[in-house]
């Protein structure tokens, strides 16, 4: 029996594959998070009230989504309702989010996979195609920092916002700053389509090349968001069927009843399932959710997307061109929300602290966050982080035991194999940092 490793770049965190094969024939295929975090264990005793601004330390890429779910877990054990505006300003937070992370596994992580190099930065060795290959880096960046400046706005401070808070938010956005986002939106809106653009072209070619879009078997897909209007700033969670089918809708306090959590020997991130069914999230799993965006240009590449690939699609690298489709929609909502006035009108309520459990939901980037927080004496008795990378745990590691029996024959392993699990785990965007707790 031979073991393959492969060490991963190009992901949140720190993680490996390990694959065992003997006469040409895949054993086993492990998705391996090689990090333990603990935040779970070293949050007991905090003064709960503090748990928003110490949260986001999880992670430095998700750190709002992480910020946002705590607050409104907290807002549960407290019972208090913050007021629309808050909610509104949230959701531009985490419209941020949504865009600067998408843009960096877009144009960051997976486009050099489409033209089969290392780095953005290796793409075109020809000095002909240099400057414009340095135009596709450069435009790339302008698209993430348009994110990291939106958080910055509605959260206060890009890493670690801390704007949110128990009861609303601590202010509202100005006109005046309010207008200059919108310039900015307004003036990155194309160049986000013509890079996406290009990166389509890019994703057939590279099919093309490889002869195959991943893994396409049949899945069940969960997501907080909505069919219409996607909101990230959620309150139910859906499971989707292979065909289609909305097959649950449940708030998150009923999570552990609907779905199986699993902890392996082998990872520190556990996995689960639905119905002993093979769970995706991310943004393939809230495309498929989707009836429609109700913003032009995310709807015009949602019509191509299922023109090309169906509904539900179940191919591996769609979650890729989701991304893509997301990042325009992210652009057009947030233009649509900072029209409105978020300067004038209430944005905060008091509260009276109280033990209890609470539970807050997000929809991050990765897919739904629930934080669950018990409070006994103003302090955190226990803390759970349900994070949406361990959703796909085991759509990643089928996908790579397709990926394997397509590389792995007897007497030989083609060396694309490498690239192929490469291509795999970013499909997913994984998030080791988050999924270790």
């Amino acid at each position: 029996m031979t073991t393959l490793t492969f060490p991963l770049s190009r992901i949140e965190g720190h993680a490996r594959v390990v694959m065992e094969e003997e006469g040409g024939n895949l054993l086993s295929a492990q998705f391996q998070a090689v990090e333990l975090r603990g935040f779970r264990n070293f949050v007991v005793g905090t003064p709960a009230e503090q748990m928003p601004v110490i949260v986001p330390r999880i992670c430095g890429v998700c750190s709002t989504a992480h910020h946002v779910a705590s607050v409104k877990a907290l807002e549960k054990v407290f019972d208090v309702t913050p007021p629309p505006m808050a909610c509104e300003i949230r959701e531009i937070l985490l419209l941020g989010q949504l865009i600067q992370n998408q843009a960096t596994s877009l144009f960051i992580f997976t486009m050099p996979d489409r033209v089969n190099v290392e780095s953005l930065f290796d793409m075109d060795e020809s000095e002909a195609n240099r400057q414009a290959q340095f135009s596709i880096a450069q435009q790339a960046l302008k698209v993430r920092k348009l994110g990291t400046d939106l958080i910055t706005l509605a959260g206060g401070q890009f890493i670690h916002p801390v704007k949110a808070h128990i009861g609303g938010v601590t202010g509202g956005i100005s006109r005046q700053a309010a207008d200059a986002m919108l310039e900015q939106l307004r003036k990155m809106l194309p160049v986000a389509c013509e890079l996406f653009n290009a990166y389509w072209d890019m994703s057939v070619a590279m099919k093309e090349r490889i002869g195959t879009w991943g893994d396409d078997e049949p899945a069940y897909y969960i997501s907080s968001t909505m069919s219409l209007k996607p909101k990230l700033n959620s309150g139910h969670m859906r499971v989707l069927s292979p065909d289609g089918e909305e097959k649950e809708h449940f708030t998150p306090e009923e999570f552990e009843k609907r779905l199986e959590f699993t902890q392996t020997e082998y990872s520190y991130a556990g996995q689960t399932s639905y119905q002993g069914h093979i769970l995706r999230a991310n943004s393939l799993a809230r495309i498929n959710i989707t009836s429609a965006f109700e913003t032009p240009l995310a709807d015009s590449y949602l019509e191509r997307f299922r023109a090309s690939f169906g509904s539900p699609a179940h191919a591996i690298l769609c979650f890729d061109l989701c991304r893509g489709i997301e990042l325009v929609y992210a652009m057009e909502r947030a233009i649509e929300l900072l029209a409105d006035d978020l300067e004038h009108g209430e944005t905060e309520v008091g509260y009276t602290p109280k033990d209890g459990i609470g539970y807050g939901l997000v929809e991050a980037p990765r897919g739904p966050l629930i934080h669950r927080y018990v409070v006994e004496n103003g302090l955190i008795a226990d803390a759970q982080f349900i994070i949406p990378t361990v959703h796909n745990m085991k759509a990643i590691e089928r996908a790579l035991m397709v990926a394997g029996k397509r590389y792995i024959h007897p007497g030989s392993i083609n060396l694309e194999l490498e690239k192929a699990v490469g291509r795999v785990v970013r499909a997913f965007d994984p998030c080791i940092s988050c999924a270790t707790q």
